[in-house]
This record gives structure tokens, C-alpha cells and sequence, in this order.
């Protein structure tokens, strides 16, 4: 039952950690953040299961970990409300042209970054968009202006 109740533990610590690194941050890995990946996978696995070598120890590790992750989803399914919480909502970067600052702020991003971002999908400048707006999966959508 330990082991249990410390996988919870490390799976809620976990969850809010990577709500509060932000949309872009998990959404852009660099070899440097795949490694430290790994190395928090190995710190969570001894936190997790202490000196327990068991093949019983890590089934219930692992079976904790999944079961909440089944949860969080259904969660998320179920209420609008609740998914909002658990996955973020979208936001609105430019609207008509106009870059809005604050809403880059909160979420770390600079202007250069949204440019490069728009290059990428083919539009030349800000300017032509009506809306851009950072999914909650980290990706950045475009709508352009109509001609």
C-alpha cells in the first residue's frame, strides 16, 4: 500500500509540474530535455519504490501511475469543466493583426518566436493574421485574414 500511495503522490507532483512549465516548453524538446526526461524517470522510480525490487512492487507502481493517468482522462472527458483544469484552454496570441502582449507574457513567448512560427505556415506577417492561438497541445494555429 505504500508504494501506492507514494505513486499518487508522484503522479499529482508530476501533473502539476508539467501544467506549470507551460504549452510550449513541453510542446518544442531538445535533446538536453529528452535526457532529463530519463533522469527524472529514474528519480521518480526510486521515489517511488524506495529500496523495493519486486516484481509486485513495480506492478503496482506502474498499474498506480496508469489507473490515475485513465482517471485524469476520463475526468477530462466527462466534464468540460474539469478539462479546462486538467488540459488548460486555448489562448489567443494575435487577434487582427495586433499581437497581444500579455497573453505571450503568460506564457513565456517572445515575438520573434510567434513570427518564426507563422513563417513556418507560409504567412509572411502578423499583420495577415485574424487570429493565432496556442493550442492546448502547444501548437500555435494560424487563421489568416481574408483577402
Amino acid at each position: 500500500m505504500d508504494i501506492v500511495i507514494r505513486a499518487a503522490v508522484i503522479f499529482a507532483f508530476l501533473y502539476l509540474l508539467m501544467r506549470m512549465l507551460g504549452r510550449r516548453e513541453l510542446s518544442s524538446m531538445e535533446p538536453f530535455d529528452i535526457i532529463l526526461l530519463v533522469v527524472i524517470g529514474d528519480l521518480v522510480q526510486q521515489g517511488v519504490t524506495q529500496s523495493d525490487y519486486s516484481v509486485t512492487g513495480a506492478l503496482l507502481a506502474v498499474s498506480t501511475i496508469a489507473l490515475l493517468t485513465v482517471l485524469v482522462s476520463w475526468v477530462s472527458f466527462r466534464s468540460r469543466r474539469m478539462r479546462a483544469v486538467l488540459a488548460g484552454e486555448p489562448i489567443v496570441l494575435v487577434e487582427d493583426g495586433n499581437v497581444i502582449e500579455r497573453n505571450l507574457r503568460r506564457q513565456r513567448l517572445a515575438v520573434d518566436e510567434l513570427e518564426t512560427e507563422a513563417r513556418l505556415k507560409q504567412i509572411g506577417s502578423l499583420d495577415d493574421v485574424r487570429w493565432a492561438i496556442l493550442e492546448t497541445d502547444g501548437q500555435i494555429s494560424f487563421v489568416e485574414k481574408q483577402q
